[in-house]
């Protein structure tokens, strides 16, 4: 289990790094409009840890995405 320290340096991480991407709008100047996704990665020295951010027009889309990562993880659960 992942300790309460490490579990707020990766939400502060992760907050961080999105504020930043948020407030650049160069970040958003390509992105089609029906469907986009963001992806961000980084690690300390327990593990590693990512972040995915998508948008869709079409909500089953989002939905698709969340039901394969579920999928995933149930495969991949360890201990």
């Amino acid at each position: 289990m992942i300790d309460p320290k490490d579990a707020k340096d990766v939400a502060e991480t992760l907050g961080n790094n999105l504020i930043g991407v948020a407030h650049d709008s160069k970040n958003f100047e390509k992105l089609p409009d029906s469907y986009w996704g963001y992806f961000a990665r980084g690690h300390d020295s327990n593990g590693a840890f990512g972040v995915i951010i998508t948008y869709s027009e079409d909500k089953e889309d989002v939905d698709a995405l969340i039901s394969m990562y579920e999928e995933w993880a149930e495969k991949n659960k360890r201990g």
